[in-house]
């Protein structure tokens, strides 16, 4: 059977071609770039082969394990690993009073086994050189008895926690009252402080990124328009 032929013009030549010959030329180059890229995805799927065993040879000597331990029981013992130093850091920092991003006081009323009334209060703030002078003035200054004090810092951050006994303040009529009193007066000399300390950081603030002077247009009120 004859093999009907035609005759196709060649971009790049210019030219009348051999269509079968084109054909054939372009099925060359597909195959070409199919044998490229599958070279390339290949090379790419070695490289993450690569880099998993890497990471999984740095956890075999991270973890009390063998080398013949499998891919999943080396996971398992890491996230065992994992779970038990978190459990480990939650236990060391109970009890610790770490400074927060924001300023803040806290009063917290206790109440004490043998009958004595208590107030757990906190100031969280920028530190401050005269900081803790301001604090012990202010608590020497009211009605209260300075049991227990913690300060920790982190940063440029500083939290004081005080522990004040209001029971010799109180009555046997007006305990409520008294109770009220002294801790609205408690935190309104911390809030105090607190201001003191904001608008120092503020003031800083100025210091280092002064604002732009603002422009201010007049206009003459003895002009009218025509």
């Amino acid at each position: 059977m004859p093999v009907v032929q035609s005759l196709v013009l060649d971009g790049e030549k210019g030219e009348l071609v051999n269509s079968l010959g084109r054909v054939a030329k372009n099925i060359g180059v597909s195959e070409a770039k199919s044998m490229a890229a599958l070279k390339n995805h290949r090379e790419a799927e070695r490289r993450r082969r690569d880099k998993i065993n890497a990471h999984l040879t740095t956890l075999r000597g991270l973890v009390p394990c063998n080398d013949k331990m499998d891919k999943a029981a080396l996971l398992a013992e890491v996230i065992n690993q994992v779970k038990q130093m978190k459990k480990t850091a939650t236990q060391a920092s109970e009890g610790l009073h770490l400074p927060m991003d924001t300023d803040e006081v806290h009063i917290e009323k206790i109440e004490g086994s043998d009958g004595s009334f208590l107030l757990r209060t906190s100031l969280c703030c920028e530190y401050r050189p005269d900081l803790l002078s301001d604090l012990r003035q202010a608590i020497k200054n009211l009605p209260v008895q300075l049991k227990k004090c913690e300060i920790s810092t982190l940063g440029g951050r500083v939290k004081t926690v005080f522990l004040l006994d209001i029971t010799k303040e109180f009555s046997a009529n007006s305990a409520e009252n008294r109770e009220l009193i002294i801790t609205n007066s408690v935190r309104s000399t911390l809030s105090s402080i607190l201001d003191k300390v904001s608008a120092s950081v503020e003031y800083e603030q100025q210091l280092v990124f002064p604002q732009k002077r603002q422009r201010v247009s007049y206009m003459d009120s003895s002009c009218s328009s025509s």
